[in-house]
């Protein structure tokens, strides 16, 4: 069930709502969390189409926020809200609710979007694409106890992944770290399969790919090893090599879909390691609504590797660097996956 609403307020959306649950006779609401997307027109369909297949997984109220910026300095007077409400069928498995905001109100959708949120629920902030450089101080990204941006979608998405260390706020993550988490949990499980001392690392995947870039730092805080960058054609992550002084340990996915693993004195094992869509990366995400510990360690450690030796931006175009080891900690944040409970070891058992 649709219902469009033109110069409305946030009054009459809730009512909206209400209305909407009753006539499809669903008036109990039995969502978890209400997800509020901030996006522009271009890529409005495409978020709201993985938010809508999260919520199969994740029943929540989904708040669409786009700013409509006029280029007429007379538009740019006028405010209004649109709005367009969807129960049912059309809205997955929660309510929708796209605003369209005019005027001066696009400076204000946190007061839009705050009488909307569902009561005693947590909210999650997601931003596919112009992610604000500091999410937490963000107006909208204030209201949320998770906030997801996505580096990929960034024309320089290395320079964002140092703003991002600069700016982390327990709450705030990543797809670019969502997108390697079985690339994570993979090489972790390898480690454990083998009582070795881990000597250096290689990792290789498209030059500016910032989930190749997240992988390298949290390869180099939990091993305490140098961990060199090699560029390859994609797609996205290609291999990761691991030297130990029980022979290399190879994980190569050359076609995005199906890897190879490799340990000496073991057979080749094929494992599946798809390319996930953003349905899934997303409805990970919603899984866990506390910090995440393990991507601020590895985001902060990688801050200065990140920049050139004058700390003016990122390395050069094709230049392979060498990641410092850092000095080893007292303690290290646990892994923030089920199936990476245990932190990459240097040595898997002694």
């Amino acid at each position: 069930m649709k219902t469009d609403l033109t110069d409305t307020t946030a009054s009459k959306i809730n009512k909206a709502l209400v209305k909407g649950r009753r006539a499809i006779g669903t008036p109990a609401v039995g969502m978890v969390l209400t997800l509020v997307i901030v996006t522009d027109e271009e890529n409005a369909y495409d978020a709201l189409k993985a938010a809508s297949d999260a919520s199969r997984e994740h029943p929540s109220r989904t708040l669409v926020v786009i700013k409509r910026v006029s280029r007429s300095p007379r538009d740019r007077t006028q405010s209004r809200l649109d709005a367009e409400v969807r129960v049912g069928a059309d809205a997955g498995t929660g309510e929708t609710v796209v605003l369209r905001l005019y005027g001066e109100v696009v400076d204000h959708a946190q007061s839009v979007v705050l009488p909307l949120l569902l009561p005693d629920a947590p909210v999650v902030v997601w931003w596919p694409v112009n992610a604000p450089l500091d999410p937490a101080n963000d107006p909208l990204g204030a209201l949320a106890q998770r906030r997801v941006t996505d580096t990929y979608a960034c024309e320089q998405p290395v320079k964002e992944l140092a703003a991002r260390a600069d700016a982390y706020t327990p709450g705030d993550t990543d797809l670019s770290w969502t997108r390697i988490t079985p690339w994570r949990s993979m090489l972790a499980a390898a480690l454990d399969q083998v009582a070795c001392e881990v000597q250096g690392v290689e990792v290789e995947g498209e030059e500016f790919n910032p989930s190749c870039e997240l992988l390298a730092m949290w390869l180099a805080d939990r091993l305490d090893v140098p961990v060199k960058r090699a560029h390859s054609g994609g797609p996205g992550l290609t291999a990761v090599r691991m030297d130990t002084d029980c022979g290399p340990i190879v994980l190569d996915r050359a076609d995005g879909s199906l890897a190879t693993l490799s340990i000496q004195g073991q057979p080749k094992r094929a494992v599946a390691l798809k390319r996930r869509d953003t349905a899934e990366l997303i409805a990970e995400e919603l899984r866990r609504l506390d910090p995440d510990d393990t991507y601020a360690s590895a985001l902060r450690y990688g801050v200065e590797r990140l920049k050139s030796p004058d700390g003016s931006g990122p390395p050069a175009k094709g230049e392979r660097e060498a990641v410092p080891a850092p000095v080893e900690s007292a303690a290290k944040a646990p892994a923030d996956r089920a199936t990476a409970q245990a932190p990459v070891k240097k040595a898997a058992a002694k």
